[in-house]
């Protein structure tokens, strides 16, 4: 098996970048060569660089004699308008499959409209454009996974540890007083997952006080300083964090580990992704637990849709909701099954 080449910003991957000209490789006779241009929202984002890494491992896998993969990363940075210029790069490249982590959801046209002039199809992952964007073509796809169902887990976790820990209710009010960390303001994800864990609590008879809630753009670092003011403003008040991802949910741990508060003090945790750090915490009692986004699942459909787009063979084997869909669906993780979620790491 050819050793696949990975080409991605040094500073995530601790490479020396190449030329994006690399991205065209020389015909050879009876090789399909995947030349994949990956455009990430940050890449700073722990799951987004885990998931990166399964998509590479699953490539390379695929790797046989008659294919071979490149792939390029770029890091949007935040910014919609650098994540187009990358994508023009890349195309002007020569890749010939585009794997796109959305910087805003709402506004893929100008990717799109490039995409389409050179006739590149693009799989959407992680981030969702809206359903309407993704009918302005047929080389659109989307693998990912379904928000409302992380939402629901993780209520029904905290729900479920709620009923055996009744310690939890340190205050003993018969209410939970709880606070949200919440991902990009406005973002769809973030708005569902807590729309959803709040929902299934109440559904499931826990009755709750909203404290307060902080915008942590799914960062840890933002998220214990958001933390750390909240805990400012109520003190020992809280019993329970909802975060929508592992990294704010750590980042919350981080503030009280900061301020030395004792555990009996401590509210419960309870995050979404299952990264490796979260699992970890998980392993250690410091999170209660986490709704497993099942990064190896979409690596895995990400690359076999990436050969088949390249080859012209296989695209209907593949398992798609209305014709353009890929999702993989997430699974509840605590201290009772972490070890083998952490086997998978």
């Amino acid at each position: 098996m050819k050793k696949r080449k990975v080409l991605a910003a040094a500073l995530a991957f601790g490479i020396g970048i190449q030329g994006l000209a690399s991205c065209t490789a020389e015909e050879q006779t009876g090789i399909v060569r995947a030349q994949v241009g990956v455009a990430c929202y940050n890449q700073s984002d722990i799951f987004i660089s885990e998931l990166l890494d399964c998509f590479e491992e699953k490539l390379n896998q695929l790797e046989k004699g008659s294919f071979e993969a490149t792939v390029t990363v770029r890091d949007g940075a935040g910014s919609q308008r650098i994540q187009n210029d990358q994508v023009k790069e890349l195309v002007d490249a020569g890749c010939n499959v585009l794997c796109v982590n959305l910087v805003d959801r709402a506004d893929p046209s100008e990717i799109i409209d490039i995409a389409r002039e050179n006739d590149i199809p693009i799989i959407f992952f992680n981030r969702e454009p809206v359903a309407e964007d993704m009918m302005q073509w047929d080389k659109l796809y989307y693998v990912g996974a379904d928000a409302k169902q992380s939402g629901v887990m993780q209520g029904e976790l905290a729900a479920d540890a709620i009923e055996t820990e009744p310690q939890i209710d340190r205050n003993k009010d018969g209410k939970i007083q709880y606070v949200v960390l919440e991902g990009e303001p406005g973002h769809q994800d973030a708005i569902i997952r807590t729309e959803n864990a709040v929902d299934t609590l109440r559904g499931k008879g826990v009755e709750l006080e909203k404290l307060s809630y902080g915008i942590a753009n799914w960062n840890q670092a933002q998220a214990e300083n958001r933390m750390l003011q909240m805990i400012g403003q109520h003190q020992n008040q809280i019993e329970l964090v909802l975060a929508n991802n592992d990294a704010m949910a750590l980042g919350a741990i981080d503030a009280y580990k900061k301020l030395n508060r004792t555990e009996s003090a401590l509210p419960v945790f309870f995050g979404i992704d299952g990264t490796k750090e979260g699992l970890e915490a998980i392993k250690e009692k410091k999170m209660a637990g986490t709704v497993y986004n099942d990064k190896e699942g979409q690596a895995e459909a990400m690359a076999k849709l990436t050969e088949a787009l390249v080859s012209g063979s296989g695209l209907s084997d593949i398992e798609f909701e209305n014709e353009k869909y890929i999702y993989l669906p997430y699974s509840k993780v605590t201290f009772e099954n972490v070890e083998d979620y952490i086997e998978k790491e």
